[in-house]
């Protein structure tokens, strides 16, 4: 049963190799062996790979069967198509655009299956490039706040300068009435004198006004400060917002090019693995010397082209024979006189009527 479905794999005609030895059977049972695992790793690829892009088990198994049944059917036409012939050249012509596509579903099969192979790498090399990405991004959104933050900082910092040099004229002014009334300075005369007063009361009217300015700025400095952390609250959501897209950067053509940048000679062994296994019926039927199955088929495809000769010949010498007695038979009617007799006489009825209706419509002119 087995060797019967390899066997069909293979693309062979089945009545032409049930009467081949059992070597013969084994020997295209194992080419279709080749033919149906090759689809069946194509089948597991194309699932995973699909899998990583649409995260839906259902879906990448649906398709995956697609595709392998897609990559069965190309290959068992490949090796069926290729006949052996007497010269290996005109085989290997005949081949050629065979094994070029076989190349071809080799590389698309094994990518997937390197990427496989390789997950634990290639998410390595993942977590790194979502790491300078979300590095990037953070700097990036916070360039993009910066200005604001950078003028709410100034605006606050210009309002405590500006209590700060309040504070440091009003100390001024008490350290002047101080010393005035110690003697120590101004008019040097011990006592609260007429100056001592007028110093304290333009110490008194600057410390009213710093209470101001200070009750008046930080009702500015508590807006800002509130401002700033509404700010600072924008650009982490802006961040939380954007860091799952930075999350979800690991679908198929992030880990191929992730694959890229691992070593290339194990992923280079392994694509030559599949190119080897896709490639190994249209070989093996290339080196393999003409069997029984071949001379069976050639002698079926000489017999129909011997008939289809035949027919050919019989209908071109018929249609000769049938042409030489036609010509035969019109040239006796040509000399025949009833005949002549018959035509003339219809004819000479023909020009008459001609005439006759030529002088009617002269007639209806005029």
């Amino acid at each position: 049963m087995l060797k019967r479905f390899f066997l069909l794999c293979s693309g062979v005609d089945t009545d032409i190799v049930n009467g081949c030895s059992n070597g013969e059977q084994n020997k295209y049972a194992g080419i279709g062996a080749t033919v149906f695992f090759t689809a069946v790793m194509a089948f597991i690829a194309a699932s995973y790979a699909l899998f990583t892009v649409f995260d839906n088990v259902f879906i990448a198994v649906t398709f995956g069967l697609v595709w392998g049944f897609l990559i069965f059917n190309l290959d068992r036409f490949i090796v069926s198509t290729i006949k052996k012939r007497d010269n290996f050249l005109d085989e290997f012509i005949q081949a050629s655009p065979r094994i070029v596509l076989a190349i071809i579903i080799a590389v698309v099969i094994s990518k997937p299956l390197e990427i496989k192979i390789f997950e634990k790498e290639i998410n390595t090399v993942l977590l790194k490039e979502k790491n300078e990405m979300a590095l990037a991004n953070k700097k990036q959104v916070a360039n993009y706040f910066q200005s604001d933050l950078d003028k709410n900082k100034a605006q606050i910092d210009s309002l405590k300068s500006d209590i700060t040099k309040k504070e440091k004229e009003v100390n001024d002014l008490y350290s002047t009435y101080i010393t005035e009334a110690e003697g120590t300075a101004g008019t040097k005369k011990l006592g609260k004198g007429p100056v001592y007063k007028e110093k304290r009361e333009k110490h008194d009217v600057a410390l009213q006004d710093l209470a101001a300015l200070k009750t008046a700025n930080q009702t500015k400095i508590a807006d800002l400060e509130t401002k700033a952390k509404t700010l600072q609250a924008d650009l982490d959501k802006k961040v939380t917002e954007t860091q799952p897209i930075i999350d979800g950067f690991d679908g198929l053509m992030a880990r191929i090019n992730a694959l890229n940048k691992l070593p290339w000679l194990p992923s280079f062994f392994i694509m030559l693995l599949f190119l080897a296994i896709e490639t190994s019926p249209i070989i093996a039927k290339l080196l393999s010397p003409k069997g029984e199955y071949d001379f069976k088929q050639e002698d079926g495809e000489m017999g129909i082209k011997n008939v289809i000769a035949q027919n050919r010949y019989q209908s071109e010498l018929q249609r000769k024979t049938d042409a030489e007695i036609y010509d035969k038979v019109y040239a006796d009617i040509k000399d025949d006189k009833e005949l002549y007799n018959y035509k003339k006489k219809g004819a000479t009825e023909l020009l008459k009527l001609q005439a006759d209706g030529f002088v009617e419509k002269q007639k209806k002119s005029m």
